[in-house]
């Protein structure tokens, strides 16, 4: 009985890629006999690049395995599923007992293999199904196009090794419809060729003490586009046992390192690509591409790939000639892309995090540095700046050497930071239950031998300039983290003595708890030391300066840089668990190099941006997602102080949060470490360390390092040459990434619906044709709506309540709190609420409603049109003689004497009204007063 196939992986990629792998029915072709399927099968052994055909010809009567699927991924397709079906033209001539010679004609064609050239990262495999017999998995793969289809084949009959063989043909289409068509007739005697499900990727295979398991990738959604080149994250993954009889000898061992290898969420923070090199940082990938596919080496950093403990099996088989073909590399960590929009242009930002897989694990299980010179949560983190004015790596260029009509896209830029703890030999007791476990230095080396490997690996990977930032207290009252500064400082001290003038490592150590407490500008002296750090190591960008810059020079005499930018070093930030205060560092970093990069790409005057910023606003969402994510991954719980801490602008909120996180914190690192620690060790394939038979060489103490990593990494000439080499290797991805004969609305792409500038919350709609670079109040913050919340739960206010009164004209308050809100303010959300709970009034509504409540309570109504018109007429006459046009009317005393004694006539004798008006007493002082100003008229 066959295992129940997988459903079809749901993906969330702009354009739909799983229409290959929908349900398709199975063959009505019976089996051919006769010397005709005799010579075709002679025919097929000749050519000698179907193997599969061949080898699946003679496999054995036998039913399929129902335990080919792992008990806690059992997919959930239609089990009826068969290959692709026959042509109409051949199904009509297929009848019972009757082979025709033609379509055997047709399927001998496909059995000349065509040359297989080498394939270019753009045509990369990135549709998989898979099919089964009972000894044998098929696993055939597609490019994006459907154009070019290739086969893997897995063995199932043996639990000891993993036998792979690759086939190097590359097949049409059709050829491979025919192909499939073959081994379903060669195996129909034993339960036929099933399909089991589609899938989009191959994690690797593993081994614990029965047999084979080979994990797939059934679930993705895609996280950023760089250069045309999708990123996707991996959301789920099922494991497929090989072997036939795998479940009936399952023991309880086996079962329990299963149950502890899915202990490793592979659905969380893993992440690939399948045309871009995931693993390297953007530099390396255009100044010095691997190109070298036929090598059969991965084209990857294994020190990023997390599960290359379950791609070595595939990468040492010996059948297996293009293993980067099939296996993808998962980088744990974190990616995240916004865009940028400053009017027409569009920026984007892509954050990516890279985690080790050396020497990784939980909080106090894993610190300090280990023998090989590798350090606890290490992280590398690379952002990524890029104008999407053209799409991918290459732009418009025409090359009058080398005839080229495309060349090195000038419009990418990227700036790279390090994390890691620190490199000596330490670490923390948690069997007391203590929140905060006193820290010890296990090994005192007198040579640092492990911190000099550490090092020498930073100078060889990153260059020669390197920063060491060390944020750790310097000042306690029971010495905790001041021991650790110390030895860091002894051990840099010490191995800097060894190294030339002017390649000696700059170490910065400052205190930055301390200087919080005591509310000195930490953001000010982090962004002084990031403007130190850059000039140092400098940060890359594909191509020269804007053409405004060189304009610009001319007047005020800057230099202009009329070709590629490199980084050559690196800045090294750590604190104790390399969580809060590093991710602070670092966004500062980020945020002083996001201006640079801006700059660069001559969207911005200055490298120097503004707080409380569109742009600033969106990288500071990025790096509070970038820290929480790490945080989690190493301590079980998010950040506790993040960078508005650091700002001192706290939400209203944030003393409860971080009491939450600590206690998040305090619980995982206490009961649910132990257990990450052993899923992880298992999942990177760590042992119990044996003890060595012949100690390890000891190397000089003085010559520490590599001469080599002296020398600039990168150097402009061959990187320029890198530049080209990569675009006249991946210039045709245009149809792979484009797909133009497929209808896709514009809602389904990526690069529309990412998060921009334009999305952020509480952004009033008046302000999305603003510049993201435009200074703005944050509304969360506003004193008054703090006031207003306090007031709401019952909390004294901090300053009094200013009080509804109506004074001529506004007083002015020293309290800031008390002052006015602007008219972009009153705009947003948080201004209408906090006008609704402390109410106030403008100057000039002040004067309106003065004005109103002055003025006569009775309305009174005059009799005929001529009255009108002789009020109108005085009215006129009065204004004229405020201006000095006409003398003055109240030239006789009796009526100015009318008016005062209408005016001081007390008011209430009765109410003035269209059916009695002689009850009030001021009404026939009014009429007077009225009457003498008839005669005053008539007199004039």
């Amino acid at each position: 009985m066959a295992p129940e196939p997988a459903s079809k992986p749901s993906d969330s990629e702009p354009s739909p890629t799983t229409t290959e792998s929908s349900t398709k029915p199975s063959l009505n072709g019976t089996t051919p006999g006769g010397a005709a399927a005799v010579a075709d099968k002679h025919s097929a052994i000749n050519t000698g690049s179907t193997f599969s055909v061949v080898e699946s010809l003679n496999d054995e009567p036998s039913v399929r395995s129902p335990s080919s699927l792992s008990a806690s991924s059992v997919p959930t397709t239609n089990p009826s599923l068969k290959p692709p079906s026959l042509s109409p033209e051949s199904a009509r001539q297929h009848k019972p007992g009757h082979t025709p010679a033609a379509s055997y004609t047709s399927i001998s064609k496909i059995l000349t293999p065509t040359p297989s050239p080498t394939t270019p990262p753009h045509h990369a495999l990135n549709k998989f199904v898979l099919y089964e017999t009972r000894t044998r998995f098929y696993i055939v793969a597609s490019n994006q196009s459907d154009t070019r289809h290739r086969i893997l084949k897995v063995d199932r009959t043996t639990q000891d090794e993993l036998v792979l063989i690759e086939d190097e043909t590359v097949y049409s289409g059709r050829q491979i419809r025919d192909l499939l068509e073959m081994v379903e007739t060669g195996n129909r005697n034993s339960g036929g060729l099933g399909k089991v499900l589609s899938f989009y990727g191959i994690a690797g295979f593993i081994k614990f003490t029965a047999g084979w398991y080979m994990i797939l990738i059934t679930k993705r959604s895609v996280v950023a586009l760089l250069g045309g080149h999708y990123l996707y994250h991996c959301e789920e993954t099922v494991h497929i046992t090989v072997n036939a009889a795998g479940r009936a000898e399952k023991t309880s061992e086996e079962s329990r390192l299963l149950h502890t290898f899915q202990q490793v969420d592979m659905s969380k923070n893993f992440y690939f690509s399948y045309t871009y090199d995931l693993s390297s940082t953007l530099q390396k990938n255009l100044t010095k591409p691997n190109l070298g596919t036929d090598s059969g080496q991965p084209l990857f950093d294994d020190r990023y790939a997390w599960n290359y403990h379950l791609l070595s099996p595939a990468l040492e088989s010996k059948h297996m000639k293009r293993a980067s073909d099939w296996l993808l590399p998962l980088v744990h960590g974190h990616v995240d892309q916004a865009k940028l929009q400053d009017f027409s242009r569009i920026i984007y930002i892509t954050l990516i995090a890279r985690r080790s897989r050396h020497f990784a694990g939980a909080r106090y299980l894993k610190r300090g540095v280990n023998e090989d010179g590798y350090v606890a949560n290490e992280v590398e983190t690379e952002q990524i700046v890029s104008e999407a004015l053209t799409t991918p790596f290459y732009a418009p260029a025409y090359d009058l050497e080398t005839g080229c009509n495309l060349g090195p896209n000038p419009r990418y830029t990227s700036y790279v930071q390090y994390r890691g703890s620190i490199p000596t030999f330490w670490a923390q007791d948690v069997m007391g239950m203590n929140p905060k476990p006193p820290i010890e230095i296990t090994v005192v080396d007198p040579f640092y031998t492990a911190s000099a490997k550490h090092f020498d690996d930073l100078l060889g990977r990153y260059g020669p300039s390197l920063m060491i930032l060390n944020l750790i207290k310097d000042r306690e009252p029971q010495p905790r983290e001041s021991k650790l500064g110390v030895e860091y400082a002894n051990c840099v001290d010490y191995l800097n003595q060894f190294l030339p003038e002017d390649h000696k490592m700059m170490y910065r150590a400052w205190d930055m708890s301390q200087a919080s407490k005591k509310k000195q500008d930490v953001i000010g002296y982090l962004e002084d030391l990031a403007e130190e750090s850059i000039q140092m190591t400098g940060f890359f960008h594909s191509g020269p300066e804007p053409e405004s810059h060189r304009l610009r020079g001319e007047y005020d005499g800057s230099a202009y840089r009329d070709s590629i930018l490199l980084q050559n070093g690196i800045c090294r930030t750590n604190c104790v668990d390399c969580l809060d205060r590093t991710n602070a560092a670092q966004f500062v970093f980020g945020k002083r190099a996001l201006g640079h990069q801006l700059h660069a790409l001559g969207v911005v005057e200055t490298p120097n941006l503004l707080f409380d910023t569109d742009a600033v606003n969106m990288l500071t969402e990025m790096y509070h997602d970038h820290g929480d994510t790490i945080a989690l991954q190493y301590t079980g719980s998010a950040l506790v102080n993040r960078v508005d801490t650091y700002r001192r602008k706290l939400h209203w909120n944030s003393h409860s949060r971080n009491l939450i996180e600590n206690i998040r914190r305090y619980y995982a690192n206490s009961m649910l470490d132990a257990e990450k620690q052993t899923a992880i060790n298992l999942f990177l394939g760590v042992g119990p360390i044996a003890p060595s038979a012949l100690p390890a060489p000891l190397r000089d103490y003085r010559a520490w390092f590599d001469p080599k990593h002296l020398e600039p990494l990168y150097k402009r000439e061959e990187c320029l040459e890198g530049l080209r080499q990569y675009v006249e290797h991946t210039h045709e991805f245009w149809v792979e990434y484009y797909r133009p004969l497929l209808f896709t609305s514009l809602g389904r792409h990526f690069a529309y619906s990412m998060n921009s500038t334009s999305k952020l919350p509480g952004k009033p709609a008046k302000d999305m044709g603003t510049s993201p670079f435009q200074h703005r109040l944050d509304h969360s913050e506003h004193p008054r709506l703090i006031g207003g919340v306090r007031r709401l739960m019952g909390t004294p206010h901090p300053s009094p309540r200013r009080k509804l009164v109506f004074p001529k004209a506004p007083e002015s308050s020293a309290d800031d709190s008390d002052s006015e809100p602007t008219e972009q303010e009153l705009s947003a959300l948080e201004g209408i609420v906090a006008k609704s709970l402390d109410p106030f009034l403008k100057a000039e509504e002040e004067a309106e409603y003065q004005m109103y409540v002055e003025q006569y309570k009775t309305g009174f109504t005059t009799r005929g049109g001529e009255d009108q018109k002789k009020d109108l007429q005085l009215y006129y006459d009065a204004f004229r003689t405020s201006v000095g046009d006409l003398p003055s009317l109240l030239t006789s005393e009796v009526p100015e004497k009318v008016y005062v004694q209408y005016a001081q006539t007390a008011y209430g004798a009765g109410r003035v009204g269209r059916e009695d008006t002689t009850k009030d007493p001021r009404w026939d002082i009014y009429s007077a007063w009225l009457n003498s100003g008839d005669e005053l008229m008539m007199g004039a």
